[in-house]
């Protein structure tokens, strides 16, 4: 099944999360000279148009990139400097202080990379992949595969770099991509231990999130850092109430760093009905 398209909710919450998190980890991993890759199992088309009827139709943004431009726009205004990273990716498609476009994260860490670094993406949607290519198209530092996001990591573990991150945020369109997930880091734990893995997932059915978390535990891997917004309180209901990441070795700071963003998003996404948290489902 290959139904889903980003574009109806680009920008939206969960979308501001991810992105936050993926930057503080490219962040990281720019603190030293030696390059890194950036491998990305569901790319998407790399950047939204946020004036597409698709993105107004439902208008997730709003309640999203949209808060927060508000508050860029506003002067008076003291944002975390946790934010710097990705709100640069944000700015780098908009002009004049006018929120039009959105980065995908394919886009999001093209924003930071630097001469000696790389990126792999993966997308399998016939739609998406033509467009993923035109925005990358000659860029000598991206390689573009339309294959299935897990076999391609498969066969491109351990990277020749040996640091870097693999970002895994499969649509959950069916019940077993919970369990490919937790298979694919399996698998490609034993082939670079030593790798950043970064899982969003959203919470539409709290039970399956609660069964991919104790999947992950089972596998006896360490340091595994959980981070969730929630924007409403979970719901027997159909609807994404919360999304959030779950990092396997992530970077010392991103603990702390999510500890002080978290609730300045609370405060200005969801502030009356909003939660968030930062656990270790395994620690060190």
């Amino acid at each position: 099944m290959l139904s889903y398209r980003h574009s109806f909710h680009a920008g939206n919450h969960a979308d501001v999360v991810k992105h936050i998190v993926q930057s503080l980890i490219l962040d990281a991993l720019k603190q030293k000279d030696k390059p890194f890759v950036y491998h990305d199992t569901h790319s998407g088309v790399g950047r939204y148009d946020l004036t597409h009827e698709w993105s107004e139709k439902t208008s997730e943004y709003k309640l999203g990139i949209g808060k927060l431009w508000e508050k860029t726009a506003a002067t008076e205004a003291a944002l975390p400097e946790e934010l710097n990273s990705y709100l640069d990716a944000v700015r780098c498609l908009n002009q004049d202080n006018t929120l039009r476009y959105y980065p995908g994260s394919p886009r999001v860490a093209r924003a930071q990379l630097r001469q000696q670094d790389r990126m792999v993406l993966t997308e399998l949607h016939p739609s998406d992949y033509p467009l993923l290519e035109q925005e990358f198209h000659r860029d000598r530092q991206v390689r573009i595969y339309k294959e299935d996001g897990f076999q391609r990591l498969k066969a491109s573990l351990p990277p020749k770099e040996r640091r870097g991150l693999v970002l895994i945020d499969p649509p959950y369109e069916l019940a077993r991509e919970h369990r490919d997930v937790v298979t694919a880091i399996a698998h490609s734990h034993k082939r670079w231990a030593t790798g950043i893995y970064a899982i969003w997932y959203p919470v539409v059915n709290r039970c399956d999130i609660d069964d991919m978390i104790d999947g992950l535990a089972s596998l006896g891997i360490r340091k595994i850092l959980q981070i969730e917004l929630g924007v409403t309180p979970d719901t027997n209901e159909r609807g994404m109430t919360a999304s959030g990441m779950i990092v396997i070795n992530p970077p010392w700071k991103l603990e702390s760093q999510m500890k002080t963003v978290l609730p300045f998003l609370k405060e200005t996404i969801a502030p009356a009905t909003g939660h968030y948290k930062v656990e270790w489902i395994v620690p060190e």
